[in-house]
């Protein structure tokens, strides 16, 4: 398996800060910002690990997240799930959840160890 992100995320600034960091630990990665097609475009091109907005414009992230879950062929996609308003749990679906703001080294981090518990790094 490769080393593939999908970010899913509307906001610029956010979407580019991730996309750095993750690029400068050896990951690929492909950004999008719109949830109401997020899910053809994780199937044209599925990656390794999805880091998923809850507030999208077109679709929630949670919307999102449960589609994938029905899927087969995505039930065990790790999913980093990111929230502005902080989330009293973890979405069902989600491997994990992370605040905004967050640190740089958070974001790496937990990348990592939704990939690893998956098998993605090699």
């Amino acid at each position: 398996m490769g080393k593939n992100v999908l970010l899913i995320e509307d906001e610029p600034h956010i979407a580019e800060a991730i996309r750095y960091v993750l690029t400068r630990d050896g990951w690929q990665v492909a950004s999008h910002a719109y949830g109401g097609d997020a899910i053809e475009v994780i199937r044209r091109s599925p990656p390794d690990v999805l880091v998923l907005d809850v507030m999208l414009p077109g679709r929630s992230g949670h919307e999102i997240l449960a589609d994938l879950r029905r899927d087969p062929a995505f039930s065990d996609l790790p999913v980093l799930v990111l929230s502005a308003r902080g989330l009293q749990h973890m979405p069902e679906g989600a491997t994990r959840v992370m605040a905004k703001p967050f640190a740089n080294a958070e974001m790496v981090s937990a990348v990592r160890a939704i990939a690893d518990a998956r098998g993605a790094r090699k």
